[in-house]
């Protein structure tokens, strides 16, 4: 109900109050792994005039930025047992730290509307850049391998597909699987398959440990079942011989852990080639299109 909650208040503007001049609206897509909406003031409320007053409006708009952003971002969901916004609250992170995640967003240059009523601007933030500053690079911990090896064949990429509902672990409900920053998988038996300290941030020039996409990315009629044309990023993440294994369930305050069988775990973790993928974050969530 809470996941609910916090994905339908993503659809609405935000401003503090009802007189405040400054509104910013939010998306987010966890297939391009982006944030992104339009940032905008309205002058008359802002008591500005213009042309007078373009260079003091634009400096406000860029102090009120970080502000209004940092909302949005209190609802990101970090694991299966915290938002951002629980950070916060933990003391973990701070708003100072919020705000700088905020200022690294990538801005366009503020312009007038048509009416000349309002001063916007339009921005852009990565979400490798938000798992970044809450995650430094770090070198990940050797996985050990299974006391039973099984063989495998010189996979690429891991693809995990858990776009239909899913069980609820330790309830008797179904639900669908949530995108966050640093989710687990784990086998049937509750043993950690990877975890965000099995990752190795910056390694291949991302600080993502997962990638999300939909099913349909991954029915292509080439090898890898990508089409490179459509979704070159997760081709070049994936290769050409991608592991594909279905997620068996969910787990969690909020459902973005996995858990898969313990046969494909304990075939990710047979190789050294596998344990790679996973150093290196080449794996992919398939989930359903309501929650991307």
């Amino acid at each position: 109900m809470t996941v609910l909650f916090l994905i339908i208040i993503l659809a609405f503007p935000f401003s503090a109050n009802a007189n405040d001049p400054f509104h910013i609206t939010y998306s987010a897509d966890w297939r391009t792994a982006e944030l992104s909406g339009r940032h905008n003031m309205n002058l008359a409320g802002a008591g500005i005039r213009m042309p007078g007053g373009r260079f003091l409006a634009e400096d406000m708009l860029d102090n009120a930025f970080p502000r209004l952003l940092r909302e949005h971002l209190l609802s990101i969901i970090y694991d299966s047992s915290n938002t951002i916004g629980d950070l916060i609250e933990s003391g973990r992170i701070n708003l100072r730290d919020l705000d700088n995640i905020s200022r690294s967003a990538s801005r366009s240059p503020p312009n007038l509307s048509n009416d000349f009523s309002e001063l916007q601007e339009f921005y852009n933030l990565g979400l490798d850049l938000v798992s970044s500053y809450l995650r430094p690079i770090r070198r990940a911990y050797e996985v050990n391998p299974p006391l039973i090896p099984m063989p495998s064949a010189p996979y690429t990429g891991i693809i995990i597909i858990a776009n239909e509902m899913l069980p609820l672990h330790g309830r008797e409900s179904l639900t669908y699987v949530q995108p966050g920053l640093f989710p687990k998988i784990y086998d049937n038996n509750m043993n950690l398959v990877y975890e965000r300290e099995m990752f190795e941030s910056g390694i291949i020039g991302s600080s993502l440990m997962v990638r999300y996409s939909n099913l349909e990315s991954i029915l292509g009629s080439g090898p890898s079942g990508i089409d490179e044309a459509l979704h070159s990023d997760l081709a070049s993440l994936l290769g050409s011989n991608p592991l594909r294994i279905f997620a068996r369930s969910v787990f969690g305050i909020f459902p973005v852990d996995l858990i898969i069988d313990q046969r494909d775990a304990i075939l990710i973790h047979s190789t050294e080639n596998n344990r790679r993928l996973l150093r290196e974050g080449r794996v992919l969530l398939v989930l359903d299109d309501s929650v991307l």
